[in-house]
């Protein structure tokens, strides 16, 4: 199966084998938001996924997350 790659640039894969996302809604129009709006928009959010979804999804990641959580 195919991954699906508009789906894998919006996701990070750490060392430990956790997805890492970005927090929605902070792409444009910040100017109008306070300065402690706009800065907890950069803080990434930790992306919780069953592995049935990830199988489908993100294909190549699943195997390199399962070597990763084995070697450490």
């Amino acid at each position: 199966m195919k991954t699906n790659k508009s789906f894998t640039k919006r996701i990070a894969i750490t060392k430990n084998g956790k997805l890492k996302t970005r927090a929605p809604g902070f792409n444009h129009f910040n100017a109008k938001q306070s300065r402690s709006t706009q800065l907890n928009g950069k803080v990434e959010n930790t992306f919780v996924m069953n592995n049935k979804a990830m199988s489908r999804f993100l294909p190549g990641l699943v195997k390199r997350s399962r070597k990763l959580s084995v070697a450490a």
